[in-house]
């Protein structure tokens, strides 16, 4: 379990023990629900100052700024910034993560739980709401034949993020696309990142599920994290715009 995930799991003991101290961040899904306490349980000081350090801990950790967005970053389709940003985290994040070189990433749309992000100061806990589920990133090897499926099938979704490729949308169907700049060859063999939901045939993609996948057991939003310190230590912003990475054919 990532750090982070650690100070959560404490923050959640304390919710459950002491129903009345109310945390300044809260998750948005409590997976833990074992646990019942009646209205008007004695709270035991000992206890409270026990916990205080790992619900101050919490608190401090979550609402750190860890980036900063030039203007509004938006969830749109065929494309926006918000998703841009977050494809561009995910192949930077798998290559430097599994050593190899990634040709293209990709998040499924609804897996972005936000509709967009203020410019601005952007804190820990805003990118826990982004992406509150812990999706791991992993990489597959496909031929060019299953990935114009899987385009396909993004395009007939009206279009997903995607990072290291660019396609247009007609009929339903994915065309025109080029990977690294150059066309999509059915015969060659693509390195692809996704999350583990989709490559496990999450969101009806049921042609990645047949595929072997490499997990070194990296969840995607540690990996948005480490992508904007990456950022922070170059002093450098979220600058994500729309670059007809995916685009209506006319």
């Amino acid at each position: 379990m990532s750090k982070i995930g650690k100070f959560l799991s404490a923050g959640l003991l304390i919710a459950s023990i002491l129903f009345s101290c109310t945390l300044s961040y809260q998750a948005q899904k409590v997976q833990y629900n074992d646990y019942r306490i009646a209205p008007g349980t004695r709270q035991d000081s000992s206890m409270l100052q026990l916990l205080k350090p790992y619900s101050d801990s919490l608190s401090k950790s979550m609402y750190e700024v860890v980036a900063v967005a030039e203007t509004d970053l938006e969830k749109k389709q065929p494309e926006g910034p918000l998703g841009n940003f977050l494809a561009d985290a995910m192949l930077v994040m798998a290559e430097k993560s599994y050593a190899t070189h990634v040709d293209a990433a990709f998040i499924n749309y609804g897996g972005i739980r936000l509709p967009s992000i203020a410019a601005g100061d952007i804190t820990r806990a805003k990118v826990f709401e982004l992406s509150p589920f812990d999706n791991l990133l992993v990489i597959q090897k496909i031929n060019g034949k299953v990935l114009q499926e899987f385009l396909d099938h993004v395009a007939a979704k009206g279009g997903w993020p995607c990072s290291g490729i660019r396609m247009q949308i007609r009929n339903k169907k994915a065309v025109n696309i080029t990977i690294g700049g150059s066309p999509l060859n059915e015969s060659a063999i693509y390195t692809i990142a996704n999350n583990d939901y989709v490559a496990n045939g999450g969101d009806d993609c049921a042609m990645l599920k047949p595929i072997p996948q490499v997990s070194n057991g990296y969840i995607f939003r540690d990996a948005i994290l480490d992508y904007l310190a990456d950022l922070k230590k170059q002093g450098k912003k979220i600058s994500a715009k729309t670059e007809n990475r995916v685009s209506n054919a006319e």
